[in-house]
């Protein structure tokens, strides 16, 4: 990827000066961003009811499948579905067309792959994506100039760790993924949501019939959102994040650092 340089070039600036224009403002204690993965039906039918209840922010990734097949409407979301998830004030955000992992395709594949998402979207008076999800994770460097160039402020990983965002770089922010049986790690991150830094949560289904691998059951996650609710945490999509970082600047002042 020859242009890994462009994308890195760009070192610390020097401590405090750097940081101080990275935050907008101070990020308050219990800050969670809310995320879901896939596009499964789950999403419309079970998700978004009890977020409204609660009153939480979240953003949903989209990509279509080949296997299981995006046609599948007992499996995925309709288009009509994602609509009104943007209608009810979620985000919506870009996971490629087709799920495509990114280090097995070209920048030009790439780009192509984040226009459909965005071009299908805008034909339904979805607003273009400010966030991406790398598929399964995984990253290249290649691809940091292309959600710049395209105006992406965040993009998000896994990792299992908080999101530090004076330290990692809004294209690399960090995530725990949700699983049936991780209970303790995910009540044990939310407490790192404090001193600056957020915990962003990866759902898949809830539950998940086109990947039962990842698998939320309902009461499971209904048990997360009563103990966010009790607690007191400000629950937040993706692109909600902006009011506290500025991307831009953090996109030129951090130097991205490539775990997976």
């Amino acid at each position: 990827r020859s242009f890994l340089l462009a994308c890195i070039v760009l070192a610390h600036l020097g401590a405090g000066d750097a940081f101080a224009q990275i935050l907008r403002q101070p990020i308050p204690d219990k800050t969670v961003v809310l995320t879901f993965d896939d596009a499964v039906v789950s999403h419309a039918t079970v998700v978004a009811p009890l977020l409204k209840q609660y009153g939480f922010g979240a953003t949903f990734y989209i990509a279509e499948f080949e296997k299981p097949p995006f046609s599948d409407k007992t499996l995925y979301m309709t288009w009509e579905q994602i609509r009104m998830l943007n209608q009810m004030g979620f985000e919506i955000g870009n996971h490629t067309g087709s799920h495509r992992h990114v280090p097995d395709m070209s920048p030009a594949e790439f780009a192509n792959e984040l226009s459909y998402i965005e071009d299908r979207g805008i034909s339904l008076g979805i607003p273009r994506p400010l966030t991406f999800a790398y598929p399964a994770y995984k990253t290249d460097p290649y691809a940091m100039l292309t959600l710049s160039e395209k105006g992406y402020l965040f993009a998000r990983i896994g990792e299992d760790r908080p999101y530090d965002p004076e330290v990692d770089h809004p294209y690399l922010v960090p995530s725990y993924t949700l699983l049936e049986d991780n209970e303790a790690l995910i009540m044990a991150a939310l407490q790192e949501a404090k001193d600056g830094k957020v915990v962003v949560l990866t759902v898949h289904g809830v539950p998940d019939t086109a990947h039962p691998w990842v698998n939320t059951p309902q009461p499971l996650f209904e048990k997360y959102l009563r103990y966010l609710k009790r607690n007191g945490y400000q629950v937040l999509s993706m692109r909600d994040l902006a009011q506290y970082i500025d991307a831009r600047q953090a996109w030129m002042m951090i130097t991205p650092r490539f775990g997976e």
